[in-house]
């Protein structure tokens, strides 16, 4: 065991997460996951309880929690800038290439598009907002059978109801381009991101105004303030711990059941 070693960063493909976290928690290291946090409800509890019982952190890499102009609408937002939150949409996709490679294996992905790059506008949509959602409804859309095997989505839209009765909208996909917008509107007034959360620069404006907050390199302001959160204790203004994680599992397995089902699932 390296003693130097004070954290492990599983980037592994999703379904090896898992057993890898809970390999880096028994020998002692704090560990930083990339999202999702694993491909299962199930399995995301595991790697929090057995991080808890080794006495070391977990974390999930959702960089855009560090990023500056993300982090500046949050703030207008509890300071009230916008109003009352009614809606959130969010658009997160690529046309993705190699149909060998493992983002398109259910095995080591877990699914599909939805996994990859919709966590993304999963996500948004509860920093974003402000809440947790109450409801989701879903439905996918499949043009290529072949690439997009049975259990890999390629185009799922979802939606989500939040307790105040704000919506949100949002389109994931392996099959469109130029998708990485996020719009928040409220009754006051607006921020628009594009893009949104790809790795730069964000850009984004609102009734107000452009926002012109620094352009950084997301990765390096991730680990910075993640050393800080493992070394110094400090608290993030959005959470990037396990349970930050096991919420979107949560929403990501309800978001499949509502596309099997057809139906609004409760969450």
């Amino acid at each position: 065991m390296n003693k130097e070693v004070d954290a492990v960063y599983v980037i592994t493909p999703n379904a090896l997460h898992h057993a890898h976290t809970l390999r880096a928690a028994k020998a002692g290291k704090h560990v930083i996951c990339e999202k999702p946090m694993a491909i299962s409800v199930k399995e995301g509890r595991e790697m929090i309880e057995a991080c808890a019982r080794a006495g070391v952190q977990l974390l999930v890499g959702y960089r855009m929690h560090f990023e500056p102009t993300t982090l500046e609408v949050i703030r207008m937002r509890n300071e009230g800038a916008f109003g009352t939150i009614k809606f959130f949409q969010g658009l997160c996709g690529f046309k993705i290439g190699d149909p060998t490679q493992w983002r398109l294996n259910k095995a080591l992905a877990g699914g599909g598009s939805l996994m990859d790059i919709g966590i993304y506008a999963l996500n948004g949509s509860r920093y974003m907002v402000g809440e947790e959602p109450v409801w989701v409804t879903a439905q996918e859309t499949k043009t290529d059978a072949v690439k997009f095997k049975e259990g890999v989505d390629e185009t799922i839209q979802f939606q989500l109801g939040f307790k105040s009765g704000a919506i949100a909208s949002c389109l994931s996909t392996y099959n469109m381009n130029h998708l990485d917008k996020f719009f928040l509107n409220g009754d006051k007034g607006f921020a628009e991101m594009q893009p949104s959360t790809g790795y730069g620069p964000i850009k984004g404006r609102t009734n107000k105004g452009e926002i012109n907050a620094p352009v950084v390199v997301h990765q390096t302001v991730q680990m910075d303030e993640m050393a800080a959160i493992l070394l110094d204790g400090k608290k993030p203004v959005v959470a990037v711990d396990g349970e930050e994680g096991l919420k979107d599992l949560r929403i990501i397995e309800a978001i499949y059941k509502a596309v099997a089902s057809g139906k609004k699932i409760v969450l």
